[in-house]
């Protein structure tokens, strides 16, 4: 199939290009930008005049919640519900079993493979079924094809274990994905601080997450290890990554779009929607959180997702399951910093795409000629309002229901097929 994408605003953050031009697909793969290649006839042309056109979202972070928890969700449902412009989901190993033995990484992928919507990468564990005592095959993870091993969100307490782990993930050129958190400390329900202490929720500290940062980048500085850490949500944690970076360390970190707009007033009302991990925190963590995203501190926006049977939200707030459904709204969330000037458009874009493929060390997120052509394509301008009921995730989950957003996806092509729009 040869496909010519006519008109459209091009933003292709790893050549700094913003034109508007054509792009032309055959084979699955970019073949020409501008002008065809010799001998090009297009089998179908999609019209994309006042629409951008960008490489394919790469989301971090996603849990679909398969195996072992499918009645909230299953990979063939999130990945279509990701189709809606994202191309590749992370998927990190705390699914159950949890990813720590290569058989598990390949059922994984022959279930995303027969959804055919997205593209799903693994992350290993660390350790043996997560436990932080005895450390996973990391060697074998990789073979079978992860693209990185990860704590996954049950942090490594014991700093002999983490220490050895680290050391492992190095020996084989692995970058290992952290949540920045103390366990004997983060055993909370909301940010510490004047609202929790009025609604009576037990707080989770800043220290928490900048204890855990300031321990483990300590080790990447005697071991040279590869390090991201994962939805940091504090002021605090912040300037400890700039600061490792500054000083040359090799470490990155992300952000959860929606610690870039809620903040802990907007768990006033006991709304459970609003119970995540970490916590969200104070308004002044939230700009902290913006100016890391504008500087490049952090080097990506992920959706963090958790889709959620609608039981699991419904108890008292101390009792619901934490966790945002985040893969409709990633997006559109983002396009929200260009409305309120933290960032550019092509720099949203850039953090959502050609930054996390460098995380992840992928030949991907960018439109070079002969790049595989994953592709979304956007209308910036429409104006939309999200309603549980168009929420494409099984998960409902969702505290932006009600918000009026502005940009929508309205085609998105994986590997040159079109997966999402007409």
């Amino acid at each position: 199939m040869r496909t010519m994408i006519q008109g459209g605003r091009i933003i292709d953050p790893a050549r700094q290009m913003d034109v508007v031009a054509d792009l032309f697909i055959a084979k699955g793969r970019i073949a020409g930008l501008g002008q065809p290649p010799d001998g090009f006839i297009a089998d179908q042309v999609i019209a994309a005049h006042d629409r951008v056109v960008c490489p394919g979202l790469i989301d971090l972070c996603a849990r679909l919640r398969e195996p072992g928890q499918e009645r909230k969700a299953t990979i063939a449902s999130e990945s279509a519900a990701a189709a809606g412009g994202i191309t590749t989901l992370v998927c990190p190993p705390d699914t159950d079993p949890p990813i720590d033995e290569p058989a598990v990484v390949e059922w994984i992928r022959r279930r995303a493979k027969a959804a055919g919507q997205a593209r799903v990468l693994t992350l290993g564990a660390l350790t043996r079924r997560l436990r932080g005592e005895r450390l996973a095959e990391m060697a074998a993870l990789q073979d079978a094809g992860c693209v990185g091993v990860s704590d996954g969100g049950r942090p490594i307490a014991n700093s002999r274990v983490l220490r050895r782990a680290l050391e492992y993930a190095a020996t084989f050129n692995l970058t290992v994905f952290l949540t920045p958190l103390d366990p004997d400390l983060g055993h909370g329900l909301a940010h510490e601080g004047q609202v929790a202490a009025r609604l009576g929720l037990s707080g989770i500290p800043v220290a928490a997450e900048t204890g855990s940062i300031a321990r483990n980048l300590e080790l990447v500085r005697d071991l040279g290890v590869r390090v991201h850490f994962g939805r940091l949500s504090s002021a605090r944690a912040v300037d400890l990554i700039a600061r490792a970076q500054a000083d040359g360390l090799p470490v990155t970190a992300d952000v959860a779009v929606h610690h870039l707009h809620l903040t802990e007033i907007d768990l006033i009302g006991f709304d459970s929607r609003c119970h995540v991990r970490p916590p969200l925190r104070s308004l002044r963590d939230k700009d902290a959180l913006r100016a890391g995203v504008a500087t490049g501190v952090l080097g990506a926006i992920c959706s963090d997702h958790q889709p959620h049977e609608p039981d699991a939200k419904l108890a008292p707030f101390g009792d619901t399951e934490p966790g945002i459904s985040g893969l409709d709204t990633l997006l559109a969330l983002s396009l929200c910093l260009v409305r309120d000037e933290v960032l550019s458009l092509p720099a949203v874009i850039e953090r959502l795409t050609w930054g996390p493929a460098r995380i992840l060390g992928l030949e991907s997120g960018h439109l070079d000629v002969g790049a595989v052509a994953d592709i979304c394509i956007f209308d910036p301008a429409v104006e939309w309002r999200l309603e549980p009921g168009i929420i494409r995730s099984r998960g409902q989950n969702s505290p932006f229901a009600g918000w009026e957003l502005q940009g929508r996806v309205v085609q998105t092509l994986l590997g040159g097929r079109t997966v999402f729009g007409d």
